[in-house]
């Protein structure tokens, strides 16, 4: 993987959290350079982001220690997913209300234009990207 898209992988992540980016400059960043798809793996506070190639880059992305709820509550997630996408709260605050929810990360399918949140048991919910044609 060269430089320049590890980089921007970084500037991506950093983003995110400070609040820089908002999901769709991310996404349009990370399709420019060829992401396929990218993991938020909220236990271990990090990012891996997943090129074509089976190449993949592995970034931190801390975050406030938050518990994560016992039940996967989709309506919970959903709502979280709702503030992100009206720009009503931080990514730090999306975070914190998705664990709380019971979310121990999300997969970004770029290419297939859809989000995969999951909990602890292997409970899954699907949000397609705005606009997506499903």
């Amino acid at each position: 993987m060269d430089d320049q898209k590890a980089q921007v992988m970084r500037e991506c992540a950093e983003g995110s959290r400070s609040g820089e980016l908002t999901f769709p400059e991310i996404v349009g960043r990370l399709m420019d350079i060829g992401v396929e798809r990218y993991h938020a793996d909220y236990s271990r506070q990090e990012m891996t982001y997943y090129l074509p190639t089976g190449q993949s880059l592995v970034v931190a992305s801390p975050h406030e220690p938050s518990p994560t709820g016992g039940e996967f509550l989709v309506a919970a997630v959903q709502d979280a997913v709702g503030k992100s996408q009206r720009n009503e709260h931080s990514y730090c605050d999306f975070v914190r209300k998705t664990m709380a929810a019971g979310c121990v990360g999300y997969f970004v399918q770029i290419s297939g234009r859809r989000v995969i949140y999951f909990g602890r048991n292997g409970e899954s919910h699907v949000e397609h990207f705005p606009g997506a044609d499903v």
